[in-house]
């Protein structure tokens, strides 16, 4: 008779587990305006209202799959002049197919508009702030602390997983990158470590240092980790460009990593042997001037090679820049000019592993 009881009991919670599952399927999904119910897409928009400084309005997609899995969400252009993820956002929007979908997907292809519009990198014009440096964000602050806190709240707390697109902005020649944040909670860093080796990118740097506060997160990743939910950032693009071979590099990542989370059908294609990085040593230039580079973006250097110098607007060479360490040349200033405490290049450190 107990053996029986047990049984039944057994069957009752999957059953309970199966009608919750088609129940949730079975509603619709909303993120501002887009609302999408199964196999269905929808394109709307976060409207942030104006506040000490003027409103704007985030595009946003929400692919709600046909098929019951996580919800992830895709969020570039808080930097928008890094025009490759920008556009990479864009071809996945037109490639996801509700109907094949295990889960949803929400999209914000361009967080910052007027940065977008007028040409502005790193900053969001409107109050001369970055739009991931600023999170969870403030109803009551600037118009970045008001877009930062509206993602928080109607993103980041509706998804599973998160991916943070960015690249070289204007002035920074990149090589392509993601980041794996390390959190030491172990379970949730295999899940971030997966997901990075998924992407795909050959190089990747370990962080250890992100804000533990969700009060505090600074980051849109690491607003969503410290949230408990697993979420990565990813580079590709420099200077302005839109390469063909960095755009598809961030969208067959963003597919491979729909795969790990079986919310596309096929396998992941993780990459096999990435370059860890340890360590990140910003380089900053003394003076002002103009620059000239001596290295490439990827370039291997040794500690103390040059790695590029400053002249006055004479021509005579007011400040060198050296290698603080054996590294790899992240990225370096795309552009001739320099000002005093303008980051001149990123070296990353080769860790022995992760």
């Amino acid at each position: 008779m107990l053996l029986y009881s047990c049984a039944m009991k057994t069957r009752l919670l999957l059953l309970i587990l199966l009608l919750a599952s088609r129940f949730a399927l079975a509603q619709n999904f909303t993120v501002g305006t887009a609302t999408a119910g199964p196999g269905q897409k929808a394109f709307g928009a976060i409207d942030i209202p104006a506040g000490r400084d003027p409103g704007t309005s985030i595009p946003v997609a929400v692919f709600r799959g046909a098929k019951a899995g996580p919800v992830l969400a895709l969020v570039s252009g808080a930097h928008g002049t890094e025009y490759a993820s920008i556009v990479a956002v864009e071809k996945l929007i037109e490639m996801l197919d509700p109907e094949q979908l295990s889960g949803t997907v929400i999209v914000l292809p361009l967080v910052n508009l007027a940065s977008f519009q007028q040409k502005v990198p790193h900053v969001n014009p409107v109050d001369g702030k970055s739009m991931n440096r600023f999170y969870p964000g403030n109803a009551e602050g600037s118009q970045t602390e008001r877009v930062s806190w509206q993602i928080t709240k109607q993103v980041v707390e509706k998804s599973d997983y998160l991916v943070d697109y960015h690249g070289g902005d204007l002035d920074e020649s990149l090589r392509p990158y993601a980041y794996w944040p390390k959190t030491g909670d172990a379970k949730h860093d295999a899940i971030t470590k997966e997901m990075a080796l998924a992407f795909g990118l050959d190089h990747i740097i370990i962080t250890t240092d992100r804000p533990k506060d969700p009060n505090a997160s600074r980051y849109l990743d690491n607003t969503a980790n410290t949230r408990g939910k697993p979420a990565i950032a990813v580079e590709a693009g420099y200077s302005g460009t839109v390469r063909p071979e960095d755009v598809q590099l961030l969208v067959n990542g963003t597919l491979s990593v729909m795969r790990y989370l079986k919310m596309l059908p096929g396998a992941a294609t993780p990459v096999e042997n990435p370059v860890w990085i340890g360590k990140v040593d910003t380089v900053q230039s003394e003076r002002e001037g103009i620059f000239y580079p001596l290295v490439d973006r990827g370039t291997y250097v040794a500690q103390g090679t040059k790695l590029g110098y400053v002249t006055d607007y004479f021509g005579q060479t007011v400040y060198e820049a050296k290698a603080p360490a054996a590294g790899v040349v992240l990225y370096v200033c795309g552009v001739p000019s320099m000002k005093k405490g303008d980051t001149v290049a990123n070296v990353g450190e080769i860790a022995t592993g992760p």
